[in-house]
């Protein structure tokens, strides 16, 4: 959603904005990219300072929303092609979920399903899990489309195989 007045909104004010609203859905982008919590705050940062960066840069030629997605998705993609580059393997660690359960057994059981969930997002060839995250933040076909840079046709059909490549993934694992 677009922010009412946000062209006459100084930058640091409309940066902090932004960061208050997408904080929690960039630090899962973020986490779906690089499993070890030192780097993903790294690349927190680095997408934070993306958007200050751009900013002035911004016309109001889509949503606010998709402009920060699009600029987190250029500095994800960077982020992982540097680090491939330089052959270095993330830590097989994910972060801790951050709400906990009044069961823990219960807690345990939700906490488990999302690493292998997040594993599995993780172990998809880049182009697929592009679309995974962005459809699974809430962001349309349309606002995919434009944040990846491809069709929409070309989201849905990578959203189809992506899902069968986590089922497969998926059940793969539970058979274990």
């Amino acid at each position: 959603m677009s922010h009412a007045g946000g062209a006459a909104e100084p930058r640091d004010d409309r940066c902090v904005r932004l960061l208050q609203e997408h904080d929690r859905a960039l630090r899962r982008l973020a986490a779906s990219y690089e499993r070890d919590p030192s780097k993903q705050q790294d690349l927190i940062q680095d997408i934070w300072l993306g958007v200050w960066q751009a900013l002035p840069r911004f016309r109001g030629e889509c949503s606010e929303r998709t402009f920060v997605f699009r600029i987190a998705h250029n500095r994800a993609v960077s982020h992982v092609d540097h680090w491939h580059r330089r052959r270095t393997d993330s830590l097989d660690e994910d972060a801790p979920l951050a709400a906990s359960q009044p069961d823990p057994e219960h807690a345990l059981s939700i906490e488990q399903r999302r690493e292998r969930l997040q594993a599995a997002v993780q172990s998809l060839p880049i182009g697929m899990r592009q679309v995974v995250v962005l459809t699974l933040e809430g962001l349309s076909h349309a606002e995919v489309a434009e944040v990846v840079g491809i069709t929409e046709n070309n989201v849905a059909v990578r959203l189809t195989r992506a899902r069968a490549a986590l089922s497969r993934l998926l059940g793969a694992r539970e058979d274990r």
